[in-house]
């Protein structure tokens, strides 16, 4: 059987490996565009401040691993261009030789991940203007972080924009942030984000909200960024305006995508063509309270989806349960958590919601060290089930939002979270956590 895999990170690895593991007979081709297989992009803004010795340090199996250990053909700079529904055959170029080639798989896997969106904007081609998805995006952004580079304006105010606002601040370099929108961290609601938006300005973050980015002056290296309300002088810009599935190689195909360019599978992975799978950042994720196909790019996520496609692939079929849209991020002295829908989501889907705010202690208040929490939970108004929840504060965050994310998998109401056995010791809680404390108010 000849599976071919089209991009080796998350998803593309956790598939050839699953496929490795159940079928012993396997050909397995991986077509990867860039020069490293399998590392974990979410540690790159620490590898930029240092708290992350090297890129190297976040690769979790080498090429020549995959290659001499498993036994997979994989390659790298070979890009895809194009794949051949009705023959079964991909075709593409590589980047090195500039050869073209073309292949034949019994069973296709897309797993292109997602490239940074970058728009049209005069003088984006400007020495200076970087992104960062990649490994080599963080070396040419290490390696472009002078001692001449004083001021860095980042653009976007999505957890990249936050995580990179506070590398860049923690090796001493002015800070400007800006946000098109009226809040940072848009996937929290606005009285959640103005706790975050409090954090940044306490650290010396140059926030600007409403702006929207124009342009970039400069003759060969950005000197400024443009927006409609004026210019702001900068020496190093990184754009973190969001991203967009891979796939415009798809688009003379038959393959279903959703507007965003998704490819929509099923519980399976299987896409709408017959032997080919998709998975990851360039899939939909199916939303277990929204009760819809989604777009959340996450690596928890394609690791989870990219390991289904491989069994599944290989015949051993299992299923994808979906998402509650679980994240957590570090920002400065604050880790920012949510689980499920926002308010603002539960809005926009005419569901009928309450909502309970608290603000309370991590841990038991006579014990030292005690920090504040702020929590948010969304409930059904009839029904009484969980449906989302947000907390910020400097400690317990994590325990907190994957117990909400438990329960919101399991569709509990909000009067069961009282039910729960969650752990008590004076340094870690209070007799009753404070989710549960919310939860008695209902």
């Amino acid at each position: 059987m000849k599976y071919i895999v089209i991009g080796g990170v998350a998803a593309g690895m956790s598939a050839a490996m699953e496929i490795n593991r159940t079928d012993e007979l396997a050909e397995i081709t991986v077509l990867e565009r860039g020069e490293n297989y399998s590392y974990g992009q979410c540690g790159l803004p620490y590898v930029i401040n240092g708290m992350v010795p090297s890129t190297d340090a976040v690769i979790a199996k080498t090429v020549e691993t995959f290659r001499e250990k498993y036994d997979i053909d994989a390659r790298v700079h070979t890009k895809v261009t194009k794949v051949d529904i009705r023959n079964q055959q991909v075709s593409g170029i590589n980047l090195d030789s500039n050869q073209s080639f073309t292949l034949k798989y019994d069973r296709l896997l897309i797993a292109t991940g997602s490239d940074p969106i970058l728009p049209k904007w005069s003088g984006i081609d400007l020495e200076g203007i970087h992104t960062l998805k990649t490994l080599e995006d963080t070396d040419g952004i290490m390696a472009d972080i002078t001692e001449e580079v004083k001021h860095v304006t980042i653009v976007g105010a999505g957890y990249i924009g936050l995580e990179m606002a506070e590398s860049f601040r923690s090796i001493g370099k002015k800070v400007t942030l800006i946000q098109r929108g009226d809040q940072l961290a848009k996937v929290f609601d606005q009285d959640m984000s103005k706790l975050i938006e409090n954090e940044a300005v306490y650290n010396q973050v140059d926030v600007k909200l409403e702006e929207e980015v124009t342009g970039f002056s400069g003759e060969k290296r950005v000197n400024a960024v443009i927006t409609d309300k004026g210019t702001c002088p900068t020496d190093l810009v990184l754009v973190s305006a969001g991203v967009r599935p891979n796939t415009k190689f798809l688009k003379d195909t038959a393959i279903q995508m959703n507007r965003e360019g998704a490819i929509h599978v099923n519980a399976y992975m299987e896409t709408s063509i017959p032997n080919v799978y998709a998975a990851g950042d360039c899939a939909t994720h199916y939303h277990i309270i929204k009760q819809l196909d989604d777009y959340i790019p996450l690596g928890t996520t394609s690791n989870k989806q990219g390991r289904i496609a491989g069994a599944n692939m290989a015949r051993n079929p299992i299923t994808f349960k979906g998402i509650v849209g679980t994240s957590i991020i570090k920002f400065f002295d604050l880790d920012l958590g949510r689980t499920g829908i926002t308010e603002t989501e539960a809005k926009r889907l005419n569901i009928s919601y309450k909502v309970e705010t608290r603000k309370d202690t991590d841990h038991a208040g006579y014990y030292p060290g005690v920090e504040t929490l702020h929590t948010k939970l969304i409930y059904h108004s009839k029904t009484g089930q969980l449906l989302g929840g947000q907390i910020i504060g400097k400690k317990g965050v994590d325990k907190r939002i994957d117990v909400l994310a438990t329960a919101l998998y399991n569709q509990m109401t909000i009067q069961q979270l009282q039910d729960l056995d969650l752990a008590y010791a004076p340094p870690y809680n209070s007799v009753w956590d404070p989710i549960q404390k919310i939860s008695r108010k209902t």
